[in-house]
């Protein structure tokens, strides 16, 4: 996909070669979180993609028209928008799944460590990660995308409320809710 991406960059014909280098410099670097962000929110790698790329295009558009302070947070926010506005068109309504977000909050705790995967730990880690990927997605969209953006993005307060463009109290209050409903319906399906 970033491959895609930066031939599609080099092959626009649009004015300022110095656009090209600016997006190289300031979007580039943050595409997994954008691809990570849309893959959330659209629940599979192809749509993603789409997403991403229509995202990369409105940003790359608008580059030399906007002062950004916070490149990575701009960037997410038109995910965000593309994102909603992909799903409003293709399908609404849509449930969306997070993929395993318990081995990225491993690699995230311990990323020197390579664990000594065995034919059962890696069934338990499917097992447990197909009901993470279950209780994620009875999530209420809202909640969903806010626990993403945090747990798996590692995003601040502030920049949470930059990308879905809400008060950083509802960011709080939404965490703290998609949470609490995240470890109650774990513990309910507890085995």
């Amino acid at each position: 996909m970033l491959d895609d991406i930066r031939t599609f960059i080099a092959n626009r014909s649009l004015p300022g070669v110095d656009t090209k280098a600016r997006f190289a410099d300031q979007i580039l670097p943050y595409l997994q979180d954008a691809y990570n962000l849309a893959r959330s929110l659209t629940g599979n790698r192809a749509d993603a993609e789409d997403v991403v790329q229509e995202a990369c295009l409105r940003a790359f558009r608008s580059l030399d028209h906007v002062a950004v302070s916070n490149t990575r947070a701009w960037m997410l926010t038109i995910v965000h928008n593309t994102a909603y506005t992909w799903l409003a068109k293709n399908r609404p309504k849509a449930i969306v799944g997070v993929s395993d977000l318990e081995a990225v909050e491993r690699a995230h705790a311990n990323p020197d460590r390579v664990p000594a995967e065995t034919p059962e730990t890696s069934l338990i880690a499917k097992a447990d990660g197909a009901r993470l990927d279950a209780a994620i997605a009875e999530l209420p969209v809202q909640f969903r995308e806010t626990l993403v953006l945090r747990d798996v993005q590692g995003l601040d307060y502030k920049e949470i409320a930059t990308v879905t463009g809400v008060p950083i109290g509802t960011v709080m209050s939404r965490l703290a809710r998609a949470r609490e409903r995240l470890a109650a319906v774990l513990r309910k399906d507890a085995p």
